[in-house]
């Protein structure tokens, strides 16, 4: 069994605010449901971090058997946790609900849903799954030019109601944009998705992944609404990266999948899913609590020093608990999950040594994404979905809450009874100035922040002769804590995202190592989707659990991991286009 010393384990029990989901039923996926009834695996394993990775890995590996214990620095969920906010609640209400960002649950995820579909939730026929609601809209919000609001139609969908002035607007949108991108940049743009299309995983991998997507789609020479829609605000609304910097085989590979959602080919749902409650009260609770039922235990306040490794195989983790005070934690198996920024530092030199591809990690580039939450004393007329602010210096992108959240009364269940709705902001530009004081996000205080993406809301907003944000409708705000220090020389963040600028595919490492009994789990790991996504973090915890399964000679049943969509129509052309990479020619539609 993991663990040692006094206090051998501090159990972290489920939180009864799943309301009573320990005594539902155990339905599952065949595949799970196998699982059960293999062999008990004789084994233990230390799962070293719980956020979406992590738990996902307990998932696995408890209902194959095996005796898991998950050690969690902060708070279990991780980056994907919803949170209260701290002395926020009033008359026997919750605190305000705060978030690290928004969830963000499109069509293309198919590993995620499957294991959401396995977590029990009252009078769910499918689970946490069908907490996931569809939003019918999104927005790019222009500074100074109508918003262009997009439908996002699927089926069941309900579009929202229009005054004429909506549609008065929604139509100048269009034609505004109509003008503002050329034609011949519009079909530019089309054919360079049609190349990606048709190019073959060779290129992708080797050629496209070391050309920016900034540069391929030769944005530079382009015009600046085919600048910020089309690069900008598609690598920051879809991809969450910057169009600069990142490789176009992840921009355009993610973009493609988008295209096939919207298309309805190899889809799990709508183009666009959130969920219908905060965070924790919609997932994470119930699947805490669905763990603890498949007897995982959890200890929390443990931070993981380093991964001790002797003799060719890991012999314990050295942990601290909140006091800091130190022990080591042993297990036969062990799954490191925790995000490549915190995990490359247990790390130490022979173990770096024992497998070249942790060391390749330390060249992975982590950046700052972070949210912030507006809290309102009356609902803005925003719109039903996601809003990006295309031209807002901090690349900010929102989303109005309380609509989406159905079952819950806003102002009774949160808070002190004033506030009405919730905006949750994401902050992705963190090192470009402001508009109100000039200075960067990190160079500002946390009221200079608030302040500061306040006033970009509202240039973007309220910038047409529509009042859609109040001053004298904000209640309060609040920023992660994992953001501490800005406004000094040294900030830092705690919760850093992934980035994926060019040539990171050939740094990623894979869920098995070298090392027999360590494996890697984590949106960093290599899996098909190469971005910093949950549906990336919870394949790579399911090829994490195969690996281990085949080191441990485990007759349980592996985990299915479902790759990106593919569509059958373009596997000829990829085909053709082999020879032609293999002869160094271009793309045969490629127009330079």
């Amino acid at each position: 069994m993991a663990g040692s010393g006094a206090s051998r384990r501090t159990i972290i029990a489920a939180t009864a605010a799943a309301g009573g989901v320990t005594a539902l039923g155990t339905a599952r996926t065949a595949t799970a449901a196998a699982g059960t009834s293999a062999p008990r695996a004789p084994g233990s394993v230390a799962v070293l971090g719980g956020g979406v990775a992590g738990l996902t890995a307990a998932h696995e590996l408890a209902e194959r058997g095996f005796r898991v214990t998950v050690y969690e620095r902060r708070a279990l969920g991780g980056k994907a946790r919803s949170m209260g906010v701290p002395g926020s609640a009033r008359g026997g209400r919750r605190e305000l609900p705060a978030e690290h960002g928004f969830r963000f649950i499109p069509g293309i995820y198919h590993n995620l849903p499957d294991t959401m579909r396995r977590i029990p939730f009252p009078g769910n026929p499918n689970g946490v799954w069908d907490n996931l609601v569809a939003p019918s809209e999104m927005s790019f919000a222009r500074t100074g030019r109508e918003d262009l609001r997009l439908p996002l139609p699927w089926p069941g969908h309900q579009p929202p109601d229009l005054t004429f002035d909506d549609v008065r607007r929604a139509l100048t949108a269009v034609m505004e944009t109509v003008r503002g991108i050329p034609p011949h940049e519009t079909a530019y743009f089309v054919n360079r998705i049609l190349v990606f299309l048709t190019s073959c995983d060779e290129r992708r991998d080797e050629f496209w992944e070391a050309t920016p997507w900034w540069d391929y789609i030769r944005a530079e020479r382009m015009s600046h609404d085919y600048q910020r829609i089309l690069a900008v605000g598609v690598t920051r609304n879809i991809v969450a990266t910057k169009a600069e910097e990142a490789s176009t085989r992840t921009v355009a590979s993610l973009l493609e999948a988008f295209v096939f959602n919207a298309l309805g080919r190899g889809a799990d749902g709508p183009l666009d899913r959130i969920l219908n409650a905060p965070t924790n009260e919609a997932w994470i609770d119930p699947w805490v609590a669905h763990l603890t039922s498949l007897g995982v235990e959890f200890e929390v306040g443990r931070t993981v020093r380093e991964v001790l490794y002797d003799g060719g195989r890991i012999t314990g983790v050295r942990i601290t608990d909140p006091n800091g005070v130190a022990r080591t934690v042993t297990a036969d198996h062990y799954v490191c999950a925790m995000p490549v920024e915190h995990a490359r530092r247990t790390w130490g030199a022979d173990l770096r040594a024992a497998d070249p591809q942790l060391a390749r990690c330390d060249k992975l580039e982590t950046d700052w994404m972070t949210g912030i939450q507006f809290y309102l004393t009356e609902s803005a007329p925003l719109l039903d979905g996601h809003l990006n602010c295309i031209d807002s210096p901090w690349s900010l992108t929102a989303i109005q809450q309380a609509g989406h959240w159905p079952d819950r009364d806003f102002p009774a269940d949160y808070g002190d009874g004033a506030a009405v709705d919730c905006i949750s902001v994401d902050i992705s530009e963190w090192d470009k100035p402001g508009i109100l004081y000039g200075r960067t996000a990190k160079q500002c205080t946390r009221a200079e922040v608030a302040k500061e993406v306040w006033a970009q809301l509202k240039a973007a907003l309220n910038d047409t002769g529509k009042v859609v944000l109040k001053d004298s409708a904000l209640h309060s705000w609040f920023l992660d804590p994992g953001v501490d220090g800005i406004g000094t020389p040294h900030p830092v963040n705690e919760d850093e995202l992934l980035i994926h600028p060019v040539g990171t595919l050939h740094n990623r490492p894979t869920a098995a190592t070298r090392i027999p009994n360590l494996f890697l789990a984590g949106d960093y790991v290599s899996v098909d989707i190469d971005l910093a996504t949950m549906e990336g973090a919870n394949a790579s915890a399911r090829a994490a659990v195969n690996a281990l399964l085949d080191r441990a000679g485990s007759n349980a049943p592996r985990c299915t991991i479902t790759p990106l969509y593919r569509a059958p129509e373009f596997e000829a052309l990829k085909r053709h286009d082999r020879t032609r990479y293999r002869w160094g020619l271009p793309n045969a539609l490629d127009l330079g």
